[in-house]
C-alpha cells in the first residue's frame, strides 16, 4: 500500500473535515476515538494482510507512526 493509498483510506475512516497528512498528530485529530481506532485495525487487516498489536498502535503519534505500522 502506498502512502497515497493508505491516506485516502484513513481519509474515509476518519471522515475529518481537516486534512489528514503523514504527519498530522492523532491526539490533534477530533475523529481520532475507539470507532476509528477499531476501524483503523480492521482496514490494517483487510487492505494490508496485518494483525496489529493493540500497543503498538496506542503508542503511534502520528498517522505516518501508522503507516509504519500497516505498511511494517
Amino acid at each position: 500500500m502506498t502512502k497515497e493509498q493508505f491516506l485516502e483510506k484513513m481519509n474515509d475512516i476518519l471522515d475529518s473535515e481537516n486534512k489528514i497528512t503523514m504527519e498530522s498528530i492523532l491526539t490533534d485529530i477530533e475523529e481520532w476515538d475507539s470507532l476509528s481506532y477499531v476501524s483503523f485495525l480492521a482496514m490494517a487487516n483487510v487492505s494490508a494482510g496485518k494483525v496489529l498489536v493493540a500497543e503498538k498502535v496506542k503508542a503511534a503519534q502520528t498517522i505516518g507512526d501508522l503507516f509504519e505500522l500497516v505498511k511494517g
